[in-house]
């Protein structure tokens, strides 16, 4: 039988910098790695780009952000390009889009859209197809409402990518309003169980260390290696968006929990920001945060400013504390780019390379240093016979000396308060 798959899309990547604006903000990213990230970011989804250009933006114009020779020089060559779809990488107003799309001829898509697309197409699990749908319908309903009152065609499908006249709009605002409704209603939910899952760790417990950084920065490729599991890694953009949790037993023998969590991105639309809540949770109940950076990668430091700018805004929301600076290590990965870790700068950090497994004795050790500095020391007397407790203290504690007596247990054992309470509540 024929292959009737239809051929992949054609895609152009417009970046439209603001120099001036840029600078204002105290960006340190140049244009050429934007557009850089924005041809990754749409590769990573299967289009194929063929044509990308910078337009340098003297003044905003409201109608179309572009000037109108910007938007002339454009329709000619996206015409010659024979492109499906124009990637605009900035947020478009629902009014910009539409007469981008009508100025040019093809569909036209912007930076949150895209993302938005790149997460729906990755998400596996319920929790993350549920977050992926609000957002999707949290972008769209302002476009469905303002800008598609004519009844034009919806975009196709459950993204923004599909070919033009798949399906009329049929739902209205109300409509959509019910479906948002009835997704936090699940989220909700999906994070009630979350939070009994994480009371369950807290019974056990073990100190929960999150994975946090840009995307792309060899996270999973960083979890793998350290818990042998198998997470998906892949050399491309957003390769993770659902968390993953293994154990993990440290120098000491210790156990510590290890989660694996969604990269952030420069400009992360605040839709996915909300929506991505329950699993950031995972990062405000960390006892350590790991910042994995791809110290290889020329916007190392600018990567790691828009990571620090999403925990801050997350501070800032009540969904981080305030002090979580304070218990984060940074991890500077992919040294073997650089020619292993000697080659490294690393200051605060610690180098290692996931890949080869290079400088993750160091990092073990390092993590081990932490949790251990979060625990107190304490002097403890237990009955000889009451050998339940004794074991209890020997999993969750670390002892430091033990003497047997004839009626008790002396032990000095570092442990944290909480474990102390509970230990005492026993």
């Amino acid at each position: 039988m024929k292959d009737t798959a239809p051929p992949p899309s054609r895609a152009a990547i417009l970046l439209p910098w603001d120099r001036q604006a840029v600078f204002a903000a105290g960006q340190i990213r140049s244009a050429e790695a934007r557009l850089a990230e924005a041809v990754g970011l749409a590769a990573s989804i299967g289009l194929v780009v063929v044509h990308e250009h910078i337009f340098q933006l003297r003044s905003l114009t409201p109608a179309t952000l572009l000037g109108k020779g910007q938007v002339e020089l454009a329709a000619a060559a996206l015409q010659e390009a024979q492109v499906d779809v124009a990637v605009v990488d900035a947020s478009l107003t629902p009014v910009q889009q539409r007469n981008l799309e009508r100025a040019w001829g093809t569909k036209v898509i912007d930076r949150t859209g895209l993302i938005l697309d790149i997460f729906g197409a990755r998400a596996r699990t319920r929790e993350g197809a549920l977050q992926v749908e609000l957002a999707h319908l949290e972008y769209q309903r302002s476009r469905l409402v303002r800008s598609w009152t004519h009844l034009e065609r919806q975009r196709g499908g459950f993204g923004f990518l599909g070919g033009p006249g798949e399906t009329q709009i049929e739902a209205d605002r109300r409509l959509i309003g019910d479906r948002i409704v009835r997704l936090k209603v699940e989220l909700e939910e999906v994070r009630r169980t979350r939070g009994l899952h994480r009371g369950a760790r807290k019974k056990v417990p073990y100190p929960v260390v999150a994975l946090v950084g840009y995307t792309n920065a060899g996270k999973s490729t960083l979890f793998n290696a350290l818990t042998g599991a198998t997470v998906v890694a892949e050399d491309q953009l957003f390769a993770t968006l659902d968390p993953t949790m293994r154990g993990l037993t440290l120098p000491s023998g210790r156990n510590i929990i290890l989660s694996d969590t969604v990269g952030f991105i420069s400009e992360l639309p605040t839709e996915l920001v909300a929506a991505f809540r329950a699993t950031l949770e995972e990062v405000a109940e960390a006892n350590l945060l790991l910042h994995v950076r791809d110290v290889s990668h020329p916007d190392t430091e600018a990567q790691a400013k828009d990571v620090r700018n999403v925990l801050n805004r997350m501070a800032k929301d009540g969904a981080l504390d305030e002090d979580w600076s304070t218990r984060t290590l940074e991890v500077l990965n992919k040294a073997d780019v650089l020619g292993g870790i000697a080659h490294v700068v690393q200051g605060e950090g610690i180098a290692v390379s996931a890949l080869t497994s290079e400088g993750l004795e160091r990092l073990l050790a390092e993590v081990d240093t932490r949790i251990a500095a979060a625990q107190e020391v304490f002097a403890l007397e237990v009955p000889v016979a009451d050998g339940a407790r004794i074991a209890w203290l020997y999993r969750h504690g670390e002892v430091l000396a033990r003497e047997d007596g004839e009626t008790h247990v002396k032990l000095k054992i570092r442990l944290s308060a909480t474990d102390r309470a509970r230990f005492e509540a026993l």
